[in-house]
């Protein structure tokens, strides 16, 4: 069984935030808190709130042990500019320059581990 939980419109660019989805994909997730815990990122501590938001959805299944789940998906996409577009302010020599204040959707997804 599967229990996902997610971020969507976080204000952190998708580049910054897969560094931290790099780092806990695959792992369990006590494991996983500690690694993001350490961690100093911004995309870390977006990371540590979704996690530990999955794994109260996960608790709420009394047949889960919330300390055999790992975790099985932890993904970022591309979310939409800021007021939907870039402003612009000014450069060098009459130029302009564009600000691009970007977002992301953080999705995580912790399943129980396989017992052989």
């Amino acid at each position: 069984m599967e229990f996902r939980a997610s971020h969507r419109y976080a204000h952190i660019s998708a580049k910054k935030a897969r560094l931290a989805a790099n780092l806990i994909r695959g792992l369990e997730v006590n494991r996983a808190m500690e690694v993001l815990r350490v961690n100093q990122t911004r995309g870390a501590a977006f990371f540590n709130k979704v996690l530990a938001s999955a794994i109260a959805n996960a608790s709420l299944n009394e047949a889960v042990d919330v300390n055999n789940l790992v975790i099985s998906e932890a993904r970022v996409d591309e979310g939409p500019l800021v007021h939907g577009r870039a402003r612009f302010r000014p450069g060098a020599m009459g130029r302009a320059m564009p600000i691009r204040r970007r977002t992301s959707h953080i999705k995580l997804a912790v399943s129980e581990r396989e017992t052989n």
